[in-house]
């Protein structure tokens, strides 16, 4: 498009928002000023949203997913935004309407001059399907984990999620091209010696925000890193054994949130928790109930600042704790 056309357009969606959402005005009285169709003002309205011109929140206090906001605050002092579905839904349209709302929500958290660490997985990638642009400056999109495997360099997955989130936010884009797991810890120690190394690390060191989904290695429905070809019947078992329950950035926690000594963990090319808890805003979006003992691990270990779940999900927390 003309960028003299998108500019317009732009203009015209402000004013067309400002008169709908902050004066009342019908869209009748809108197309009338604007000289235009009601339609085209519908058109401008949706352009407007879509863009993040207009910035939508509803909220009710007597509604169940707020008084489940409330009670996750209090018990994990966490800071939760409920979404709510109905009983009877797909995981895949669970996951799909959870990524919507947190791919609108998202720009609230960021600013310009920031770092963001991006996680890849199922659930980053519907969100980032779904990010509702902010013009921002001088802001930075990290990988936060390496996405290769035996059967693929997992370069193409990531990409494609870290550039959706470098184009709604004018971004640029930093991809760790490592294997998610390495076959040897020393391989993974010489290579985190290496310079191109270690100015992703660096950069990873610098995030002002962390968005990332949680994995549950045992749960009926499992995520990306345990269907596409990254662990091996003998890791589950390792798993299983040092009592993983779920993994942020594939790097592995227990029930209580700790991750030492986890065998896996010294192969993994995620980001040491310690250092992930010393971030100052960490994103977790997640649905779905079969989350439930990961989410629980995540909580416990202090992972997370920021919660974006399903009202099922929250359901079973709030009932669980």
């Amino acid at each position: 498009m003309d960028p003299d056309a998108e500019e317009r357009r732009q203009r015209h969606a402000l004013r067309a928002a400002q008169m709908y959402y902050l004066q009342d005005q019908t869209m009748e009285s809108i197309a009338r000023e604007l000289g235009t169709s009601r339609s085209s003002v519908s058109r401008l309205l949706s352009f407007a949203r879509d863009t993040g011109l207009v910035e939508i929140r509803v909220r009710s206090p007597h509604a169940r997913g707020e008084r489940l906001e409330r009670a996750i605050a209090e018990r994990y002092g966490v800071a939760a935004h409920v979404v709510p579905l109905p009983p009877r839904i797909s995981d895949v349209d669970r996951l799909e309407r959870v990524a919507m709302t947190a791919g609108r929500m998202l720009g609230a958290f960021l600013d310009s001059h920031m770092t963001v660490g991006v996680a890849w997985g199922s659930t980053m990638s519907a969100v980032s399907r779904h990010l509702a642009p902010k013009d921002l400056s001088d802001v930075v999109v990290v990988q936060m984990n390496g996405a290769g495997n035996t059967q693929t360099t997992g370069i193409d997955y990531a990409s494609r999620i870290l550039q959706r989130f470098g184009d709604a936010y004018g971004a640029q884009v930093q991809q760790f091209a490592v294997p998610a797991f390495f076959d040897d810890p020393a391989t993974r120690r010489a290579l985190w010696r290496e310079r191109f190394v270690v100015r992703l690390l660096d950069v990873q060191q610098a995030m002002d925000v962390a968005v990332f989904g949680l994995g549950s290695p045992f749960a009926e429905v499992r995520s990306h890193v345990y269907i596409g070809g990254y662990l091996e019947p003998d890791e589950y078992d390792s798993l299983r054994a040092d009592g993983a329950v779920g993994d942020l950035a594939t790097v592995f926690y227990r029930a209580d949130g700790s991750s030492d000594g986890i065998a896996l963990n010294e192969r993994a090319s995620g980001p040491d928790l310690s250092r992930l808890r010393q971030v100052a805003r960490r994103v977790c979006i997640v649905s779905g109930p079969q989350k439930l003992e990961a989410l629980q691990g995540a909580l416990a270990g202090g992972l997370v600042t920021d919660l974006i779940l399903d009202e099922a999900l929250a359901a079973a927390l709030v009932g669980a704790a």
